[in-house]
């Protein structure tokens, strides 16, 4: 979703969509103890997806990215 010059990052979005949107996305990742840079699942992997596979609350996570993103 777009918002003004940044880009509203969602649970619908693959993890390699987010990094390619928000380099700095990758700090937010790697918080959570997740390799995502590296992995082959971050382009097929939406980001609920991903937090659900490592038990987290998706909801504060997209918090915590789309803060990275203003």
């Amino acid at each position: 979703i777009h918002k003004g010059d940044t880009y509203m990052i969602t649970k619908d979005m693959t993890i390699m969509q987010v990094l390619q949107t928000n380099r700095a996305a990758a700090d937010v990742f790697a918080s959570y103890n997740m390799g995502c840079v590296g992995c082959l699942a971050a382009h097929g992997e939406t980001v609920e997806e991903a937090a659900t596979h490592h038990g987290i609350d998706v909801d504060e996570m997209l918090a915590k990215l789309n803060e990275t993103n203003k």
